[in-house]
């Protein structure tokens, strides 16, 4: 069984019921969620030996989180306690052509107060195949930046496979600031993700004939796009998804991969949206599975990019789907038609 470990920080997740706004809401509903933690929920739920790697406080909604990855398979042996606080962000649902809505509150949390030299990257490591990482972990201040850079380092040593998904947060950190970081950590990594956004506003890298705001994407343009990113810094391979946002509850969805030498570009899914949040990371998660399994190029595309059409139907940041489910649609089965 493959071995992954992802680092970062876990979030209480606090969203509107039934659509409604922030000053209606009289209460909001629970769950966990983060970029990484996402990531290894995916892997774990496929059937990989999955760690999660954090800081959480030492108090009870500390042990809530690492209940709530322990219930869905999560290895949780290398999370520290300790620290102030627990990450909060708040979730308004959109609907039709009013977007989706996030307000963040996780300012001095556990995870960003973290120091060099409180994992023993060395032990976490052992044995591991891969190890996934994110820009939002960097970006959550210094401290949290050289813990990442540490992990990368110690990963190489070990002839671990890195990754990471770029996941560029305007209100994490500057354009300037995420380029100067983002761009020594590349050194270290493998296989580099992103979205349509990503590598223009961290590295300056611009799809050309593409406006996200209008959904008009280039597919050339972003061929162009995977093609520099190698070049830069020598990534075996690039994957980018394709958002083509008609609204808030409709999108086109596809991906392509290049391993430095041939494209790759998946079908493309229109997708009814329930739930967008962690859409990228269950992407990733499907993709790492099928590089890791064993798949093609094209498979784990596919295998990625149909992993994530399901998870827009499921609410949470967790995908709760399983490697039939999206075999099968893999397969050319969309019709969603009942089964009994």
């Amino acid at each position: 069984m493959k071995k992954v470990v992802t680092f970062g920080e876990i979030m209480l997740r606090l969203s509107t019921p039934n659509y409604q706004r922030f000053v209606q809401a009289e209460s909001f509903d629970v769950t966990y969620g983060g970029g990484e933690a996402n990531v290894a929920a995916s892997l774990a739920n496929y059937g990989l030996d999955a760690y999660f790697v954090t800081k959480v406080p030492d108090n009870p909604m500390g042990q809530a989180a690492i209940n709530h990855l322990r219930r869905y398979g999560v290895h949780t042996d290398h999370i520290l306690k300790g620290g102030p606080r627990l990450g909060i962000y708040f979730l308004e649902y959109g609907a039709s052509q009013r977007p989706s809505k996030v307000v963040y509150d996780r300012a001095n949390s556990s995870i960003s107060q973290v120091k060099a030299g409180e994992f023993d990257w060395e032990k976490i490591f052992q044995g591991a195949d891969l190890f996934h990482f994110t820009g939002i972990t960097p970006a959550l201040g210094d401290a949290a930046a050289a813990a990442t850079l540490e992990a990368c380092q110690a990963a190489k040593k070990m002839g671990v496979t890195v990754s990471c998904d770029y996941n560029y947060r305007k209100n994490l950190w500057s354009p300037q600031k995420a380029n100067e970081i983002m761009s020594r950590l590349m050194e270290y990594v493998d296989i580099g993700i992103g979205n349509e956004e990503d590598a223009e506003k961290v590295f300056g890298i611009h799809a050309t004939g593409t406006d996200v705001t209008s959904g008009q994407l280039s597919l050339e343009g972003y061929k162009s796009v995977a093609r520099q990113l190698v070049e830069r810094f020598g990534f075996k391979k690039t994957a980018i998804t394709l958002r083509e946002s008609y609204s808030a509850f409709d999108n086109g969805w596809s991906a392509l991969l290049y391993d430095g030498k041939e494209f790759y570009h998946s079908k493309k899914y229109n997708i009814h949206i329930v739930d967008r949040v962690g859409g990228g990371d269950s992407f990733v998660g499907g993709l790492l599975y099928g590089l890791l399994s064993g798949m093609s190029n094209q498979e784990a595309l596919e295998f990625g990019v149909a992993a994530s059409c399901l998870k827009h139907t499921i609410h949470g940041d967790f995908n709760h789907v399983t490697v039939s489910e999206v075999k099968s649609l893999m397969e050319g089965d969309a019709s969603g038609r009942v089964q009994r």
